[in-house]
């Protein structure tokens, strides 16, 4: 998985390893950022730009900052694989989609769990947020679209 601000990017890998990347001043990564303990799913900067979040097959969504790769925090609840996230527009929650059927609603000031959302019947595969911010939406494998609202 790549991503990019417009000087920055970043990169996820099966080696459980992320790099930061600042392409038009290096062909050399800013950074390698580790932590992970299984393969990274996805990576996604939030949309100022200012962190980076990462999904992983170790259960995991890790929280990075933007410009330096520095680790923040870890968020923990999922019990499966993590597969998908995404950030709000206003860059204050995040939501992360797993293989154990859930949807899961994420502080990005505390980092902390802030809604569990469970009614999935298998893996959820995907999730976005509604252009203004007051709707999830999710997807998987029970091949059902769901619309939660805050």
């Amino acid at each position: 998985a790549v991503v990019s601000t417009q000087s920055t990017g970043v990169s996820g890998s099966d080696d459980f390893t992320l790099f930061l990347w600042s392409p038009s001043k290096s062909n050399k990564p800013i950074c390698r950022m580790t932590g992970h303990q299984q393969l990274i799913n996805q990576v996604m900067f939030s949309p100022n730009g200012k962190r980076i979040a990462s999904a992983s097959f170790d259960k995991s969504v890790k929280v990075w900052e933007g410009k330096t790769g520095k680790y923040i925090s870890t968020l923990r609840g999922h019990v499966k694989a993590v597969y998908q996230v995404s950030w709000s527009a206003d860059n204050k929650l995040l939501v992360s989609g797993s293989s154990d059927s859930t949807v899961k609603v994420w502080c990005m000031k505390t980092f902390t769990l802030l809604q569990d959302l469970p009614g999935h019947a298998d893996e959820v595969y995907t999730v976005d947020w509604s252009p203004c911010g007051s709707r999830v939406v999710s997807g998987g494998k029970d091949k059902v679209l769901k619309i939660w609202r805050s």
